[in-house]
């Protein structure tokens, strides 16, 4: 390919969160993805550096889906001075800008609780943007097609391409001449609860792939029995079931396994409370946008009928309050911030309780930290006892496992001139690249982060 040519690794490079790559091709800088940072603190910590670059000079955002670690950083970029497009799908769009603006109130009001505490080291404590940063980031989204080449000028073309993952959610094709480079952006399941399969791509001079389960087979249960099994567990206990979930469909999911064991009477007459308003938001898009899940519209009415759909502070906090029995989804879907911490506030340290998580975990996030059992949890400047048992239904991951990825490339009829695995861990990274090399024969690398590669 024309030396020229080349790709920059600022994010996701042995690590899942952060992905942001940046293609220089021609006389165009284009990023593709813009993520934040999330868990481990020398990670998140790079969210607040400037980027080895001139923002100013980068033309064109391009975003495979709309979760944080995608998207996330767009205001960080807009502030330090881009003025070009951001592409992604209508969907994808739609759902970054709840996401953004919930991201950004978050961190208001984490900034707010820490200086009024005392507890941050940094005085005062400010969050990474707010609320006005994000407002000038929307106008700067501009929908695209589904399955269509669109022209960006300097003999470069785009398509955005169904993955599954979540509602939205894209792999990306950039042609730079004759040769496509290909970004999964992250892959969904094959039989997804409520998506489509991915669809998978048919040429790939250079492919960038995640790896988030590229050493891990999802396990061959019974999700539905699984999560039925959880909650008769914790109703025989008489407590809570706290499930963080991500607010894009994976609560919409859960809503409707839930509303599937109503119609069955296979649940005991238990309440079931979504708390998080952006889960409710997204909750709207998947009406509006049917050809992209396989919901009929009659469906997303009738499963939200029986569930307490929570709209204010005022009744988090009351149903924060209220002992008993009960299931409650909220934000976040890591343990990072959200309604789901008042909750675990509360409940964390009550036997009677139970934790279910339902999704990846990231390194240095609270809902790892829950996952490998540890005896305490930091939440507010403050520790807290885990006496809460904690569960972990895989199946309902959103994220394809090693041989879901490994099938996923099969359509392509040569090797990639390069291969690079991202948006993993080291050892599902590398876990992916031996088993590339046992199928396919093909040679793979882990890129480092910042790194360039002439492609």
């Amino acid at each position: 390919m024309d030396p020229q040519v080349s790709i920059q690794f600022l994010g996701a490079a042995g690590t899942v969160t952060g992905s942001k790559y940046l293609v220089k091709a021609a006389d165009k800088q284009i990023l593709v993805d813009c993520g934040l940072f999330q868990g481990l603190k020398e990670l998140r910590l790079l969210n607040w550096e400037y980027l080895p670059l001139q923002v100013p000079e980068i033309d064109l955002v391009l975003l495979t889906h709309a979760h944080l670690d995608h998207t996330g950083y767009l205001p960080r970029l807009v502030s330090m001075g881009f003025k070009g497009k951001i592409l992604g799908t209508a969907p994808t769009l739609d759902i970054s800008e709840i996401i953004l603006r919930d991201s950004a109130k978050i961190q208001e009001e984490d900034a707010a609780r820490a200086n009024k505490q005392g507890y941050s080291r940094h005085k005062p404590a400010k969050p990474l943007y707010d609320l006005v940063d994000v407002e000038r980031t929307i106008p700067y989204f501009y929908p695209q097609p589904l399955g269509e080449w669109v022209d960006l000028g300097g003999n470069i073309k785009v398509r955005f391409n169904y993955n599954g993952h979540i509602i939205g959610a894209t792999f990306i094709e950039l042609k730079v001449a004759e040769k496509t480079i290909v970004f999964s952006g992250d892959i969904g399941r094959e039989n997804d609860i409520l998506l489509y399969p991915p669809h998978q791509p048919q040429k790939a001079d250079v492919l960038v792939i995640e790896s988030t389960y590229g050493n891990r087979l999802h396990p061959a249960v019974d999700a539905e029995q699984e999560l039925k099994n959880v909650i008769w567990e914790a109703w025989d206990k008489g407590g809570p079931l706290l499930i963080p979930s991500f607010a894009v469909e994976r609560t919409q999911s859960m809503l409707f396994l839930l509303w599937k064991m109503q119609q069955a009477n296979s649940l005991p007459d238990i309440p079931i409370i979504m708390d998080s308003p952006m889960g409710r938001s997204v909750l709207n898009i998947f009406h509006h946008a049917p050809e992209w899940h396989k919901l009929s519209s009659e469906e997303c009415a009738e499963m939200c009928k029986k569930i307490k759909v929570v709209k204010s502070v005022a009744e988090s906090l009351s149903s924060i309050r209220t002992a008993g029995p009960k299931i409650v989804i909220a934000g976040s879907g890591m343990v990072t911030g959200g309604r789901v911490l008042g909750y675990l506030e509360k409940y964390v340290g009550d036997p009677s309780a139970t934790i279910l998580l339902i999704g990846y975990q990231a390194e240095g996030t609270r809902g790892r930290q829950l996952q490998e059992g540890v005896q305490e949890i930091k939440m507010y400047g403050r520790y807290f006892p885990v006496r809460a048992a904690v569960r972990n239904v895989e199946g309902l991951s959103g994220h394809a496992d090693q041989g879901e990825l490994i099938r996923w490339m099969g359509k392509l009829p040569n090797a990639p001139e390069k291969l690079f695995i991202v948006h993993g861990e080291l050892p599902a990274s590398e876990g992916l690249r031996a088993k590339i090399k046992e199928v396919y024969g093909w040679e793979a690398e882990i890129p480092e982060q910042y790194s360039m590669h002439n492609i």
